[in-house]
């Protein structure tokens, strides 16, 4: 399910893409923050089928091979393990995927099959693959799992043409890739042909489904009025040299500890910290660190942060 650092690195954009059109329409962005998140399940949806895809494209060339007139002794009893997988029957064989597919109208893999075959062809020419088809012993449930993990690993996740497609489908997918990896492969045990596939699962509770939202909007409509506090704590700095992705960090940050009572003041300060280290300067963590330490310790006296719960400030 999505976290919330991933919620802030979205709206972190929204909120850059706002700012740099010079646009006043909050709504439209909004929109677009909404839709952007909700794209992130399709992408998760989409590296799951493609898994289904590849299995069943492996099935048909087996099938073409045992019809060839001159057909070898392997052609006629392929080995059929791979196709076989337990965990890729049970994607082929979960009717929430089909349906989820249908109904979002996800149809890359048939539109777009070349990238079907690309990782079929990756696959086969892995180790990893090799080893798995010419292992005699029977494996255990782990131990397919193991495979398929290792698979997703070093296969699939680190396609750079994989990668390309997908950044060219939707530009907000080269943010959510590293994200949608890992839940993949932390999700890897629960996936079965009864796994539901919805949307509203990106979720841990209807608090973290409002929280994007909420942010955003509060940090369009209060963020110039930190620009005097900034520029307090920054007497040596131009303006001009900072980044703007930095001033977009630290007024989300303070906007967080103002307006958001239940979260922890180390925690917001942590995750733009975190998130600056990815999508700013060299340089921005330690700035952006002390300027927000600063502030924390003036809005703190002034009485301005008021947190709900023992322990938040």
């Amino acid at each position: 399910m999505l976290n919330r650092r991933h919620l802030r690195i979205k709206v972190m954009q929204s909120v850059y893409a706002l700012l740099q059109s010079n646009s006043d329409d909050i709504v439209k962005e909004r929109k677009f923050l909404t839709y952007s998140i909700n794209k992130i399940y399709d992408l998760y949806v989409l590296q799951l089928n493609l898994l289904a895809e590849v299995r069943n494209l492996a099935e048909k060339h087996q099938e073409i091979a045992k019809k060839k007139y001159l057909a070898t002794s392997e052609d006629k009893n392929p080995n059929r393990k791979f196709i076989d997988h337990p965990f890729l029957l049970g994607l082929k064989n979960n009717l929430a995927l089909h349906e989820y597919i249908k109904t979002q109208k996800l149809k890359n893999w048939k539109e777009d099959s070349e990238y079907v075959r690309l990782i079929w062809d990756a696959i086969r020419e892995s180790d990893i693959y090799a080893d798995f088809i010419n292992n005699s012993e029977n494996t255990s449930p782990k131990g397919d799992l193991d495979f398929i993990s290792e698979l997703y690993k070093n296969v699939i996740a680190p396609n750079d043409k994989l990668f390309d497609y997908y950044e060219s489908q939707l530009i907000t997918w080269v943010d959510d890739i590293p994200f949608v990896n890992t839940w993949i492969l932390k999700n890897l045990k629960k996936i079965n042909p009864n796994t539901r596939f919805d949307k509203s699962l990106l979720f841990k509770d209807k608090e973290d489904e409002e929280f994007g939202l909420d942010l955003y909007k509060k940090t369009v409509l209060h963020h110039h009025e930190f620009m005097d506090d900034i520029d307090a704590k920054t007497p040596n700095w131009d303006s001009d040299r900072i980044a703007e992705v930095d001033f977009i960090l630290m007024k989300m940050a303070m906007v967080e500890l103002i307006y958001f009572p239940s979260i922890p003041t180390r925690v917001t300060i942590n995750e733009y910290i975190e998130i600056s280290k990815d999508y700013s300067t060299n340089k921005s963590s330690f700035f952006i660190n002390g300027v927000l330490d600063k502030l924390l310790k003036e809005y703190t006296a002034q009485d301005k942060i008021k947190k709900i719960g023992r322990g938040l400030l």
